[in-house]
């Protein structure tokens, strides 16, 4: 039985188990006509993640969801691939970058984005904190890659999956040029990264943003349902 993502195509979230798949060789599939707001709030889906969140993924042993950890289990399906790396620090070192990356990074992209596309209270103070965070957050980053390719060792890891997924919705919804090229060595890394094969078979031809996402009227408060 092939591995089932409950997930629409486009959702950086998904991405991330859906490239791992293709490093690692794994058999996924995505759920036809997935609908947000919809599909995400059958008794099915609810059955799996009572929060409604997406994506989750369907295995003949149960369902698994929050994205990362969806990758992991995707990831730890082939053990004839280096996303894990190939030692115990190594090892370590991914996991350490996947937490930098959910905690450091995307946290603060979100807390940016979310309220320009109507999810909660646009305040503009509140906007300069995670703006301030991130840049921080970067400029670790930036610093790491400054003698570093990818984030640990010489080849692609999971942690260069999960990071770049996060990234992707920076570069395509808020990292205008001015802003990406304080930078430079992150620009490199997420450009080299999305132009992988792997990569680029899931992703597609990316994009920068152009302009900041503009701000969008309020929305419910129960979306967005990404995990």
């Amino acid at each position: 039985m092939a591995l089932i993502l409950h997930s629409g195509e486009i959702n950086k979230n998904a991405y991330k188990a859906r490239i791992a798949a293709e490093y690692a060789s794994v058999q996924l599939q995505l759920t036809p006509n997935f609908e947000m707001g919809v599909s995400n709030k059958t008794p099915q889906f609810l059955d799996m993640n009572p929060l409604g969140k997406v994506p989750v993924l369907e295995t003949p042993d149960g369902p698994v969801f929050e994205s990362n950890a969806i990758a992991r289990y995707v990831a730890r399906q082939n053990n004839n691939n280096t996303l894990y790396g190939s030692s115990l620090i190594q090892y370590a070192q991914i996991e350490q970058w996947i937490d930098f990356s959910s905690l450091e990074v995307d946290s603060n992209i979100n807390k940016w984005l979310y309220p320009r596309l109507g999810y909660g209270v646009y305040l503009p103070p509140a906007e300069e904190i995670a703006i301030t965070g991130l840049k921080r957050a970067l400029n670790a980053l930036n610093t790491h890659l400054a003698s570093n390719t990818y984030l640990v060792g010489h080849s692609v890891t999971l942690a260069d999956i999960i990071t770049t997924c996060n990234l992707y919705v920076g570069f395509t919804r808020l990292f205008v040029k001015s802003f990406s090229s304080e930078f430079p060595h992150v620009e490199r890394y997420f450009w080299t990264l999305v132009n992988q094969p792997n990569f680029r078979k899931i992703l597609g031809q990316v994009k920068q943003a152009e302009a900041v996402q503009p701000l969008q009227s309020a929305k419910k408060p129960s979306q967005p349902k990404d995990s």
